[in-house]
């Protein structure tokens, strides 16, 4: 039992790394200071949390029945991975050249669950990688890396204000372009894989 838990910690890793890349909470902290500006201490802190638990909740319900939403549609785990793959890489490309691949920011007054849980924590990019994480690894390890990733955010939404002013803007944009690179690097990785199992 020991061993087979030490033996999936590198797995864990690679998950949790994937998804928290994607969900990239660093890179969105100018958006999501800029959703709560208007907003009072307690208003802020209520709709991060808000944004929290819906994206967890969100996630785990992909990564639980994932698979059976594709055996409904009669989609094929290689056909998304590649699609997926696809799908990542365009936001990539689009982070890199922008610095966030969101549509709209939204108004302050609309945050908790929409923008924020969704579609600017919880967005194309986590759902693909949590299905697709549960190809690649398994479904524990799926769910244990959503729930640290939900931690690491809750944690970075708490600290939101003395994080900004440590990154700074251009910091926080400049992980967003790194992180941004990763993400292209890991959906070449989904495509060729998804090629390779057709």
């Amino acid at each position: 039992m020991y061993e087979a838990f030490l033996s999936s910690i590198p797995d864990l890793i690679r998950a949790v790394v994937s998804l928290f890349i994607i969900v990239d909470p660093l890179g969105n902290i100018p958006i999501l200071i800029s959703l709560t500006e208007k907003m009072s201490e307690k208003e802020r802190r209520k709709t991060f949390q808000t944004a929290t638990v819906t994206g967890v909740i969100l996630l785990l319900a992909f990564a639980l029945v994932g698979q059976q939403i594709f055996i409904l549609f009669g989609v094929s785990m290689q056909s998304f991975m590649i699609a997926g793959g696809i799908l990542l890489l365009l936001i990539a490309v689009k982070m890199l050249i922008t610095g966030s691949w969101e549509e709209t920011r939204g108004s302050p007054e609309s945050v908790g669950t929409v923008p924020i849980a969704i579609p600017l924590l919880v967005g194309p990019g986590a759902i693909t990688t949590t299905i697709l994480n549960i190809r690649i690894f398994n479904v524990a390890i799926t769910v244990i890396s959503v729930l640290i990733v939900f931690f690491i955010v809750w944690i970075t939404l708490r600290f939101i204000d003395p994080i900004y002013r440590l990154l700074g803007r251009s910091g926080s944009l400049v992980i967003s372009r790194v992180m941004a690179l990763i993400i292209a690097a890991i959906a070449v990785e989904y495509i060729l894989e998804g090629i390779r199992e057709l």
